[in-house]
């Protein structure tokens, strides 16, 4: 800069000018100014309420995907106590064939319970990330078996308990360390996205895995692997959320003002979205028709929840904005919702209960193990049996029997 135009004090020179009677005029002088950037102000101001905006749409979508969990848990319950009340009346069942249901309110009222639930999943999808959303999903389960012990009279044993516990202390983790920031804000941003190498070489390969399941795998050995119909739905799954967090997106755009019906990506999420539900749809019920339910419902949830998180990590890249401790726990609390889930489901045929395992305990304690290794539970034959041993020592006959009754009772507590 020309010595000239700065002063001592080492500002820029400008000359002064004013406006008076909607004329100008000019000082002629040459006076020290600041200049201001007024632009970076505004922009930075603008940058702090997207992220406000963002915190807040994080939020309405982590209060709708809890209460898509108790709708639709809650939903089971409803039709389940539906279903119950038209056996009792002697009505021909639904697995016999029968429709008398529908004439029952209760199964409506879980129906539209059912409904509003998956609308609620539907809308968080718009909000929040998928990374929050999805597993979340396995609150629903965690509703279902808690209210099933109250109103159906089922018992949760100890397994169940420990297993919906986890699965709360699991989604906490997730939902302190799952990303905030909101990727996609419009469909241009998702048609960027879609277009992107890494999600097209995943998305190509999602349905060249499934195409193989579907005509090679399948056939052969769907009706002995739990695996096969399985692995189906859940890849299948990851492309039926990305068309679920799209037309979130483009309803959100909607109720904005814009018109999205003239967008043609809206219409092929739409049909993505229908053709993926459907797929999924079929192989899950032929995986429920053949093997345990049990088995059937933590490995869905497990390989299901794996694909959308991969997949969001692809195609939203929600992964980027997360330090290595958010990632940790994110993972951390999703690997605890998968051990709850298998302890709800896996031994909820298995009677335990504190009481039972204060018995097994007293048990073992009462039966210790004999000198040479052998099992405890030979000491209690050994003396059952009234061997020629324990006579041989001077134990007269009925000493032996009031000791073999005192440990009969005893294990029988």
């Amino acid at each position: 800069m020309d010595s000239s135009n700065v002063s001592d004090y080492g500002f820029p020179l400008c000359n002064v000018s004013c406006f008076r009677g909607g004329q100008s005029c000019s000082f002629g002088q040459h006076l020290p100014c600041l200049v201001l950037d007024v632009k970076d102000n505004s922009n930075t101001s603008s940058l702090i309420m997207g992220q406000d905006r963002g915190k807040y749409d994080f939020y309405i979508g982590l209060a709708l995907a809890i209460s898509s969990s108790i709708f639709i848990g809650g939903s089971f319950i409803l039709k389940k106590k539906g279903l119950l009340r038209l056996a009792k009346k002697g009505s021909m069942r639904a697995g016999q064939g029968g429709h008398a249901y529908l004439k029952e309110w209760l199964w409506w009222a879980g129906l539209l319970s059912m409904g509003a639930g998956e609308a609620a999943n539907f809308a968080a999808y718009a909000f929040a990330p998928a990374t929050l959303v999805t597993p979340l999903g396995a609150l629903s389960v965690l509703v279902s078996a808690v209210l099933s012990s109250y109103f159906l009279t089922e018992r949760l044993n100890l397994h169940g308990k420990l297993g919906c516990l986890l699965s709360i202390l699991g989604s906490t983790t997730m939902v302190i360390h799952a990303p905030k920031e909101e990727e996609i804000a419009s469909l241009e941003d998702m048609a960027k996205k879609l277009v992107d190498p890494g999600f097209f070489v995943f998305a190509t390969l999602v349905v060249i895995v499934a195409l193989i399941f579907i005509f090679v795998v399948s056939p052969r050995h769907g009706q002995t692997n739990i695996l096969v119909y399985i692995t189906i739905c859940s890849v299948i799954g990851a492309l039926s959320v990305s068309c679920v967090k799209g037309l979130g997106i483009a309803i959100k755009e909607a109720i904005a003002g814009k018109n999205v019906f003239k967008n043609p990506l809206a219409w092929i999420l739409l049909l993505g979205l229908v053709g993926c539900v459907s797929t999924q749809i079929n192989y899950l019920n032929k995986a429920l028709d053949i093997f345990n339910t049990s088995l059937v419902t933590p490995i869905y949830y497990v390989f299901f929840t794996t694909s959308v998180l991969t997949c969001s990590a692809i195609l939203f890249k929600e992964w980027e904005h997360m330090g290595a401790g958010d990632v940790i726990g994110t993972l951390s609390g999703f690997l605890t919702i998968i051990v709850g889930i298998f302890l709800l489901h896996a031994f909820k045929d298995v009677s335990v209960s504190l009481a039972t395992l204060a018995v097994s305990i007293r048990r073992e304690d009462h039966a210790a193990p004999a000198a040479n290794g052998t099992a405890s539970h030979s000491n209690y034959e050994l003396l059952h049996s009234e061997s020629t041993e324990d006579l041989d020592r001077g134990l007269p006959y009925d000493s032996v029997s009031r000791r073999n009754g005192a440990l009969t009772s005893s294990l029988d507590v």
